[in-house]
């Protein structure tokens, strides 16, 4: 057995061993008892009552005394019948129990901090984390920002912004109603496509923020904001562009990026009918 092993064994017998004698002087103030510490103290002041005469005979046997289990837990303790009662103890190798955290968007970004964690850092201006309604039914995912994210800090407010605003208001929405972010918090130089290390980097960060909104609908505008949501998906997005997707108890649907329609502007038919139909999926009124 090496030493770290054994350490951490020690620790955990240290552990239980505290945790036990607590679980018995609980047990004991419940009954009435006093704890080992107060008995050891009142048998070192008060010297043992010597005892009485033999019974007389033909007198009644005296009572037993009644039997405690110490280790029983307090009456109640156990819940209603048909309940799971308490949770259990942790196993010898298992951590202790940590009590869950709600995450939100504001955690999150505090985590991010003044983030140093790839290269695109040294190229940045602003961190681009996102933007929108915490509550959003319906989340975009995007590539990367821009030049105009990158000085303003907000993602999707350059040209293919404008687009974009402009397709969610053509289905009866508000940008306002939505919420907005790209796989990547930075620019990359030049507008190039993000590399994997960089990917790997932000890709904590906003699957938490996915996990934060908990919308009904996930939209990944572009190949590179599908691949890193669903890697398992090797066909282009012009295969897979308006298909539903179950993604962790939501849907997920590709469409093109709107950069991309910027640059293949026959192509706006197609993404608007990606539009509608995410609006009908949603139940949403006054599409076209």
């Amino acid at each position: 057995m090496n030493d770290a092993l054994r350490r951490k064994l020690e620790a955990w017998v240290e552990f239980y061993g505290d945790m036990e004698i607590d679980l018995i002087d609980r047990r004991r103030a419940v009954a009435g008892e006093n704890s080992p510490a107060a008995s050891l103290q009142k048998a070192v002041e008060e010297p043992e009552t010597p005892a009485g005469p033999a019974p007389m005979k033909g007198a009644p046997p005296p009572s037993a005394p009644k039997s405690v289990n110490r280790f029983a837990p307090p009456p109640g303790s156990l819940g209603a019948p048909g309940s799971l009662g308490p949770a259990l103890s942790p196993g010898l190798f298992d951590e202790p129990p940590v009590a869950p955290q709600e995450d939100s968007l504001a955690r999150i970004r505090e985590d991010l901090g003044d983030c140093r964690r790839c290269k695109l850092s040294n190229h940045r201006k602003l961190i681009v984390f996102g933007t929108g309604n915490p509550n959003a039914e319906l989340v975009f995912v995007g590539e990367a920002p821009g030049a105009d994210e990158d000085e303003q800090g907000l993602p999707f407010v350059g040209r293919a912004g404008k687009l974009l605003n402009r397709l969610i208001d053509s289905v009866g929405m508000k940008r306002e109603q939505v919420y907005i972010c790209n796989i990547i918090k930075c620019r990359p130089p030049g507008n190039r496509t993000p590399e994997k290390d960089e990917i790997e980097s932000c890709k904590p960060f906003i699957l938490r923020q996915i996990e934060a909104v908990r919308p009904r609908l996930l939209c990944c505008l572009g190949a590179p904001a599908l691949r890193t949501m669903l890697p398992f998906v090797k066909e282009g997005i012009t295969k897979v562009r308006g298909q539903l997707f179950d993604y962790h108890g939501f849907k997920l649907m590709p469409t093109f990026h709107p950069a991309y329609i910027l640059r293949n502007p026959r192509e706006e038919g197609t993404i608007r009918k990606d539009f509608i139909a995410m609006a009908e999926f949603l139940g949403v009124r006054g599409t076209e």
